[in-house]
């Protein structure tokens, strides 16, 4: 038995985006090349919107396609084992103790983070929904039992809201989950993520920490050393951690950063 760790951009998203380019390619040539049923300004307007919808798609085609073959666990790059490994070996667990992960997706972080600390207990937690219906609780379990980990449990949870007491975890991760939530102050999340760790618990957390996205976090970090947090620090994981500059502006992953420190 193997595990199926899946692959981070789902194969019907990528053949969904082709097959939309596909389809505005055949309008465009179909109403704004030959003219089918239309004439004058209505041909030139259905052109021009048909035409800029195949471009934009094809490039997101492009996207999709490069990064499933980035973050395929069977492919060449592998990025996303580099990445779970490399947010693993930040987890340290005393014996007895416990993890959360945060948006576990098909476990792969938790698992690996259980394998670190044998001695004890990972908890994976994610909403599994219909966005990413290839992810749910049994393939992590699944997962879990093809990599031989026992110290290890999988539930269903919502990342703004966890039912957990405060202090409830020595250690906190999570990896490329937050960015994913709409609509969310993702350092209320990140906060949010932070209120369940024990006071010396560590935590590991990486996304797509863009300005954009999650305003200016030096300041985040300069608040919770403040709040008593020790050893934050903010890596850029662009600059050669996980990936290169040149390949993250490829991926459209700029703005990747691992957030990491004891509480």
């Amino acid at each position: 038995m193997k595990p199926d760790y899946k692959n981070w951009v789902p194969k019907s998203m990528v053949i969904g985006v082709a097959a939309g380019a596909a389809l505005a390619g055949i309008l465009f040539v179909l109403f704004g090349v030959i003219g089918i049923g239309v004439s004058g300004t209505l041909r030139l307007v259905l052109a021009i919107l048909f035409g800029i919808a195949f471009l934009a798609l094809c490039a997101f085609s492009t996207l999709c396609i490069l990064w499933y073959r980035a973050f395929s666990y069977n492919g060449t790059r592998q990025l996303s084992r580099q990445i779970i490994e490399g947010i693993a070996a930040y987890v340290t667990l005393p014996e007895g103790g416990r993890g959360l992960d945060v948006g576990c997706g098909s476990g792969a972080l938790t698992i690996a983070s259980a394998k670190r600390n044998p001695k004890a207990v990972m908890t994976g937690l994610d909403r599994w929904g219909k966005e990413y219906a290839c992810f749910n609780k049994p393939l992590c379990e699944h997962n879990a039992a093809a990599e031989g980990v026992t110290n290890i449990n999988f539930v269903q949870g919502d990342a703004t809201k966890l039912d957990f007491a405060d202090e409830s975890f020595d250690a906190v991760t999570s990896n490329y989950v937050y960015h994913n939530i709409t609509g969310a102050d993702k350092q209320a999340l990140l906060r949010e993520t932070l209120r369940v760790l024990k006071k010396g618990g560590v935590f590991a957390i990486h996304d797509i920490m863009s300005p954009v996205r999650y305003g200016d976090m030096k300041n985040f970090v300069k608040e919770l050393k403040s709040q008593g947090y020790a050893e934050v620090r903010l890596i850029d994981t662009t600059n050669g951690l996980f990936m290169s500059s040149k390949e993250a502006k490829l991926l459209a992953l700029q703005g990747s950063a691992l957030l990491v420190g004891k509480k």
